[in-house]
């Protein structure tokens, strides 16, 4: 068996979305699918028990974090990653290229490898690809990610090349130096804002033959739109046995949007980072519970929603524990917007086995721009 195995199950007839299945020795995960995103070892607010009972069945987390802190040394000797964080379903590591660009001025690019600053201390730091990959075989998630360069938003063509075209050699220096078996290596598609370099990445990475792709360096800034162009031109050039991997991309309409474009697989810091602000997600768009508006308010976050926190809290109650500082109010609105993404993607799921994805779509947009209830 191969670390990862990839099946397609179903295709639709009326989008280019499909459903899939994708095993690792952890489990096997039905597609399309939405990653919860465990930066540093963990899900914030969320046990793994939580996780499970929210449905998710992989999280994703992240090797630059990892390497300053605890250090990815520390993770092997405890086990590697599921041994640490005591989650015994399957793990993807991003390769640190996205935190080492959020670094700006931080950070140095060469040919070699990026020299930057830790945001913690200052420190001073060296990641190539192979050291990239001698940190995610290190931590043992079942994928790892090929270290990549993401051209900011926006950025003029000859900068976007360059850097699409040192990613292709950075793709083949990762996959020279991987040697776990039991861990698959996924490439990287960069090539920014340009159809061109698009196509030329997807093809590039597409020859070097690796079991999964990412598509990386959207969702940075650009127009919604031009994700989903971009996407379309991008897509059709990847193998149709192999997954593909929206990286950073998690709103409910991107969601929807990138499935009927083909996606497989999406990870998203959202549903987590507004959940600590008091924001959640609902049929009728996002809500911020927090609003004084709700201090009276008895209803669940969403009527319609079936986890926990819908079926036994109220918003004026969980007004209540953010506004005091409660621990508990973040919890509840993490549980509630991680299971409204996961619940959304098997509700997409059996749209696409019945071929009515156009029509779920169409009424789930609707509905959620309509405004909050």
């Amino acid at each position: 068996m191969q670390p990862v195995e990839f099946r397609v199950t179903y295709e639709s007839p009326n989008t280019w979305a499909r459903l899939g299945e994708l095993q690792t020795s952890h489990g096997v995960i039905q597609t399309p699918v939405f990653m919860p995103v465990g930066t540093q070892a963990t899900v914030k607010a969320m046990s793994p028990r939580e996780l499970v009972e929210v449905g998710a069945h992989i999280v994703l987390a992240n090797t630059y974090h990892l390497y300053l802190r605890p250090g990815h040394q520390l993770v092997e000797r405890a086990g590697g990653l599921h041994e640490f964080m005591a989650w015994n379903r399957s793990i993807l590591t991003d390769s640190g290229g996205f935190q080492v660009f959020s670094l700006g001025e931080l950070r140095k690019i060469t040919e070699e490898g990026v020299t930057f600053r830790s945001h913690l201390d200052g420190s001073k730091h060296f990641i190539s690809p192979e050291i990239s990959m001698e940190i995610q075989m290190a931590l043992g998630a079942d994928i790892a990610m090929a270290f990549d360069e993401c051209a900011p938003y926006p950025a003029d063509y000859q900068y976007t090349k360059d850097s699409m075209e040192l990613t292709s050699r950075w793709a083949r220096r990762c996959k020279a130096s991987h040697q776990r078996e039991d861990q698959a290596l996924f490439g990287i598609v960069q090539g920014g804002m340009y159809a061109d370099l698009r196509k030329q990445s997807a093809d590039d990475l597409v020859s070097l033959e690796f079991p999964g792709y990412g598509i990386g360096g959207l969702s940075v800034g650009e127009p919604k739109e031009l994700m989903y162009e971009l996407l379309e031109i991008t897509v059709p050039r990847l193998p149709v046995d192999k997954p593909r991997y929206l990286m950073g991309v998690g709103s409910p309409d991107c969601l929807l949007e990138g499935v009927s474009r083909g996606i497989d697989m999406f990870d998203c810091v959202l549903p987590t980072r507004i959940a600590r602000h008091g924001t959640v997600f609902t049929r009728n768009g996002t809500m911020t519970v927090r609003n004084a508006a709700y201090s009276q308010d008895f209803l669940p976050l969403d009527p319609d929603c079936d986890c926990y926190v819908c079926q036994n809290f109220s918003r004026a109650y969980i007004r209540h524990l953010l506004n005091t500082g409660e621990i508990l109010g973040v919890r509840l609105t993490t549980i509630h917007n991680l299971r409204f993404l996961i619940r959304l993607m098997e509700e997409i799921r059996e749209s696409i086995s019945q071929n009515t994805l156009p029509e779920f779509r169409e009424g789930f947009l609707e509905r959620y721009y309509g405004g909050c209830s």
